[in-house]
């Protein structure tokens, strides 16, 4: 077969006189895909993230396609195929250091079933050949949520000045429970710990709050005010701190700077708990320092903080932080953003949500009020084999931030962002500045008056997938590479502003099947900027041209995007007026809008397959935007 195409190469090559046979024999080798390391990520409560290293495939037409099912049964289902990745390059921001992607397949499945065991099998295709193995197969093993250990041993924990009767074996406050006693003043690093993997501490309700500047505190947090905890639990026993279900459990912080310090604490389970009045409720990692693994925060309301939670460190794992309320510390009734002309918003509270490392799930948590909602930290390079993968963002209710409602900036891949819903942000909606090679996701999120711009894809972050979803925003959307889009509404209140403006660095960068709304024709509508020929992949923005229209049609003609993409009216929605783009610091409530396509909508049935995402659409196709008509809205925030 090789000789085959190697002569018919020839033949063609004589014809032009360019090329010697030597030249295509190399050719060849070039753009045969070489296999290497295939790498299992770890997997989360409903998706799993895969990595199959490469080298060669130079032309870039190898595909690897993907299809699962559950271990021993049921039919082979597809999922999305893999992303290819490499040779993007990402510039520091403000850092010497440019990073250029390596040479891979990435990409995930989604809509799985916690605790099932699944047979994932991936088939790389590549017509100049292939080197290695062609077919992997591997099994994975969705995770559960977290719960306590059902034998643990366990305490009882009453607020200072208590007068009731106890259930023993009984302690004041949370420090003497987990250490002993004596551990007031000088004292408080003297004791070992008490708990042990799988123990119990059950909080009574009643308020915790120490006079930390008073030596010798009854709550003994003498000075720093911090809950510094350091015993290991695990997975399958983890160390329980717990409202006892008697009333409610207020951990004050006393303006303390960090109120739980779990940065040692491996699999530490908190529910049912008050947290206010501390700059961070939960310190979980720093970079090249130390990180925490397995925390576990669940139905605790967290207000009058600057943070809730945070891991800026790549050996953090396994976070599970679900149905919170988080109230941050920013002016309720005004949007105010952070740069510019306008009045820069005070950092009085900075993000609700920070992580990095691996395998972290942050859903159905209810956020406002902060500079930004949830982010991945913006970590610089990653750390080798410590790359920030595998990573959940999901139905979460983000309301009235200065900056963005979730940010995937600093992950490598698989950072999957999906089913959100965002009210009021300053500047963006979703961000990705920069991804080191993705794929990050983000499908079917609703988000709602962004005065800045939908999406804020800068210091040229690469491999982003922007499926399904609904942005009443404009689509201004800069400087990144090997970026898709499918099915999105980009539905932009400002009428002098274009409906899509932005750059790409590769020519392998697809949009189609997205809705646009319609805006004056006079003016510039359609404004573009990519590279027009293979040389231009990569290049610098000055380097490339912009491309302007005033129809979609135009666009595409000129650029071949877009074939499928429709121009939409604004009365698209059963109930969402457009924000009044004058008003910029104007805060837009949630109750009462409905996201819903009207019968009738050119939106509705104008979108493509997009395997395990549009499954069970309802029309002759799938909608466009994050809700398919007949089928339920996700529930956003905490459940019940």
């Amino acid at each position: 077969m090789k000789q085959t195409i190697i002569i018919v190469s020839i033949l063609a090559a004589s014809i032009t006189g360019v090329v010697t046979a030597q030249g295509l024999e190399k050719s060849l080798v070039r753009n045969q895909t070489k296999t290497a390391e295939f790498i299992v990520e770890p997997p989360t409560l409903l998706c799993a993230g895969f990595e199959w290293v490469i080298s060669g495939d130079e032309n870039r037409n190898a595909t690897v396609s993907v299809s699962y099912r559950k271990k021993d049964r049921g039919e082979w289902r597809t999922g999305l195929p893999l992303l290819r990745v490499g040779g993007e390059k990402i510039y520091g921001h403000d850092q010497p250091w440019v990073y250029t992607t390596p040479n891979l397949f990435a990409g995930s499945l989604f809509n799985l079933e916690p605790g099932t065991v699944y047979e994932c099998r991936f088939q790389l295709s590549d017509l100049d050949g292939i080197e290695g193995p062609s077919m992997q197969t591997v099994f994975v093993q969705t995770k559960t949520e977290p719960k306590p250990y059902a034998l643990g041993q366990v305490y009882h924990v009453y607020p200072p000045g208590y007068k009731g009767a106890k259930q023993s074996p009984a302690f004041t406050g949370l420090n003497e429970a987990y250490y002993g006693t004596g551990n007031t003043g000088d004292w408080w690093n003297v004791p070992e710990p008490r708990v042990q993997p799988g123990d119990v501490i059950l909080v009574h309700a009643g308020l915790y709050k120490a006079h930390r500047l008073r030596y010798a505190d009854s709550l003994a947090l003498d000075f720093h005010g911090a809950y510094v905890l350091t015993q290991k639990g695990t997975a399958e026993k983890p160390i329980v701190i717990k409202a006892a279900g008697d009333g409610e459990v207020i951990f004050d912080g006393d303006g303390s700077y960090r109120l739980f310090d779990v940065m040692a604490a491996d699999y530490h389970y908190f529910e049912g708990l008050t947290i206010r009045n501390t700059d961070v409720a939960f310190y979980g990692g720093l970079k090249r320092v130390m990180g925490c693994s397995g925390l576990t925060v669940k139905h605790c309301k967290m207000e009058d903080i600057g943070i809730a939670v945070m891991t800026y460190s790549a050996d953090s794992r396994d976070f599970y932080i679900a149905d919170n309320i988080m109230v941050g510390r920013h002016e309720p009734d005004t949007l105010i953003g952070w740069y510019g002309l306008e009045k820069p918003a005070p950092l009085t509270s900075y993000y609700a949500i920070k992580v990095y490392g691996q395998g972290h799930v942050v859903c159905h948590n209810s956020i406002a009020y902060f500079h930004d909602g949830i982010c991945v930290d913006t970590h610089g390079l990653p750390e080798g084999a410590k790359k920030c993968v595998s990573i959940d963002f999901y139905r979460n209710d983000i309301f009235n931030v200065a900056d963005d409602f979730i940010e995937a900036d600093g992950g490598s891949h698989n950072i999957r962002v999906f089913e959100n819903r965002g009210f009021n942000a300053y500047h963006s909606a979703l961000s990705a500045q920069p991804v080191f090679g993705g794929p990050v996701y983000f499908i079917r999120n609703i988000c709602y008056n962004i005065p800045g711009n939908a999406l804020k894809y800068m210091v040229r972050p690469s491999g982003i997938y922007t499926y399904q979803n609904t942005f009443v925003a404009d689509a201004a959307i800069s400087a990144f590479s090997n970026g898709h889009f499918r099915n999105n509404l980009f539905i932009g209140p400002d009428d002098t502003r274009p409906s899509l403006s932005g750059t790409t660095f590769t020519n392998y960068t697809t949009l189609d099947y997205d809705g646009y709304r319609k805006k004056p024709e006079n003016q510039t509508n359609y404004r573009w900027r990519y590279p027009q020929h293979d040389s231009l992949n990569h290049a610098d923005e000055k380097e490339l041209g912009w491309v302007e229209f005033k129809t979609l049609r135009e666009f595409t003609k000129k650029t071949g995007y877009e074939v499928h993409g429709v121009e939409l009216e604004k009365a698209i929605f059963e109930n969402v007026p457009l924000p009044d783009p004058r008003r910029k610091g104007h805060v837009y409530p949630v109750a009462g809008y409905d996201f819903r396509l009207k019968p009738g909508s050119k939106a509705i049935d104008a979108g493509c397959l997009l395997p395990t995402i549009t499954d069970g659409f309802t029309g002759k196709a799938p909608d466009l935007g994050a809700l398919e008509s007949g089928v339920a809205a996700p529930q956003y925030g905490p459940r019940k």
